[in-house]
């Protein structure tokens, strides 16, 4: 199993202790792309064409809400697109 299916694995059981840099690599497989305000925020928002925006913060460990929204793009939820 490569590391990033064990990274995989770990979000789909909502893992406690995920950080920022893993959720970013899952979401820009994914397609999404990385948006940083050029205010200074301590946030992040995740954007793809036809989806809902996802805003994560750098804060570590990542809530698991955050984890939860990552968690249905990785297993493909409609719940996120735009209508």
């Amino acid at each position: 199993m490569s590391k990033f299916d064990k990274l995989l694995v770990r979000i789909r059981n909502l893992d406690k202790n995920m950080r920022f840099v893993e959720l970013q690599k899952v979401l820009e497989f994914y397609g999404y792309e990385m948006y940083a305000p050029s205010s200074g925020s301590s946030h992040r928002t995740f954007r793809k064409k036809g989806c809902v925006p996802i805003t994560i913060p750098l804060h570590e460990p990542i809530k698991r809400a955050y984890v939860e929204m990552v968690k249905e793009v990785v297993e493909g939820g409609q719940a996120n697109e735009e209508e």
